[in-house]
Formats: C-alpha cells, structure tokens, sequence
C-alpha cells in the first residue's frame, strides 16, 4: 500500500470513529429527548463518595438542546487529560453549570449520603438558570421542590448526567492535586484519596491529617 492509500485509510477510519462516537452520543441524549417539554433540564452527580479525605462535590450542568459536545461519558470511563478538556468544553457550551462542596468534617456530622445531598442542592442553587427537571444518577434529592428523574448509572445513561459527573470529578481531583502538595507522603495526587495499600501505610505512620474523614478512617488509626 502507498503513501496515498494509506493516509486515505487513515482518514476513512477516522471518519468511521466519527460517525459511531455521533451515534452513541444521540443514544446518550435518550433521556433529554424523552423529556423534551422541559425546557432546561439539569443532569446532577457527584464525585467523592468513597474517598477518606476530602470533600464531595457534585456537579449541574444544563446542557443546550441543540449540544453538539462529542465524547461526553462517565467521567470514571474517561482519561484524565479527557476530562480535562471536556471540562473546558462543557464550562464553555453548557446553558449553565455549578459545583456544590461539602467538607470532610460535614461529612463526619452528617454522613456521606446526607452530605452528598448537601452537595447536590448547592449546585442547583448555585446555577445561574433555574431548571425545570432534574436527571439524577440514581438518587433522587430530598428538599428540592423540582421534578427529578432517578436513572441507575446515569452518568453512562444520560448527557447530561455524564457532564455533571466530569464537572464534579475534575474540580474534586484537582483539590486533590492541591492537597498532594500539602501532604506528599499520601500520594493524594495518585490516588485521589482511595483507600489504597500506599494511603493505609501513611495513614499508620503519620496518623490522619486534618482533611481525613474521621468516619471513614476510624478501623485504621
């Protein structure tokens, strides 16, 4: 094969790729078509159930109804440097979009469902246009006096659940990268605050530091 046909292989299977990633991604507006009478409908998730340190945070995002953003998954699906620049994208292309944060000592209060709940309606608050349904991933809020759609994996299922979901990873990941620098000897940056066999030997060396959750920790200090 030529130099020619070669690069015109390469470029017929780009467009290939192309053209399954604008499929799957009208499948994964599904859910918004399905509730077309809303006008502004509002994917919700969030980032940081399971980590000992750290915040939750959760992400709203309205999407536009002619959202022609490519790639849009579950931001556990995706790589980093993905995320990353869909996040830029989504901040750019979004009707509109927030973050709510609940601290580790609100989720020792209260425990991490409540506080994520708390995380959730600070990002409905915080979104510059009011919605009118929220789509959530597999919860539905209490104390939020809006129509919700509860869809198990939602952020897989759903557009805009999936771009509330990387807005919420993101912002969460990137204060974990913060506190790397604070804390080194944890490798927050590597393991974003997991659990892992690293954490759990600086955990018993060093003892918590004050971003650990107390409730999460207490089996292993």
């Amino acid at each position: 094969m030529g130099k020619a046909e070669k690069e015109a292989e390469r470029l017929k299977k780009q467009m290939e790729a192309l053209e399954k990633e604008k499929e799957r991604t009208y499948a994964l507006f599904s859910y918004e078509r399905e509730y077309a009478e809303y006008q502004m409908i509002c994917g919700i998730d969030e980032a940081g159930r399971g980590p000992w340190v750290g915040p939750v945070v959760a992400g709203a995002v309205i999407l536009p109804k002619d959202c022609d953003i490519l790639y849009i998954n579950d931001s556990k699906k995706l790589s980093e440097a993905k995320r990353e620049e869909l996040y830029e994208v989504i901040k750019e292309k979004a009707v509109a979009w927030a973050v709510g944060v609940v601290s580790e000592k609100r989720i020792d209060e209260i425990n991490i469902l409540q506080a994520t709940y708390e995380a959730m309606r600070e990002a409905i608050s915080k979104l510059k246009v009011q919605p009118d349904l929220l789509l959530n991933d597999a919860v539905i809020i209490p104390k939020v006096d809006l129509p919700q759609v509860k869809i198990i994996k939602g952020d897989a299922k759903s557009a805009s659940i999936g771009a509330a979901s990387i807005m919420a990873k993101v912002t969460r990941d990137r204060m974990l990268i913060e506190y790397d620098k604070l804390y080194p000897e944890f490798k927050f940056a590597k393991n974003k605050g997991y659990g892992t066999k690293d954490h759990i030997e600086a955990l018993q060396k060093y003892g918590p530091t004050p971003i650990h959750r107390r409730s999460f920790i207490k089996n292993y200090v």
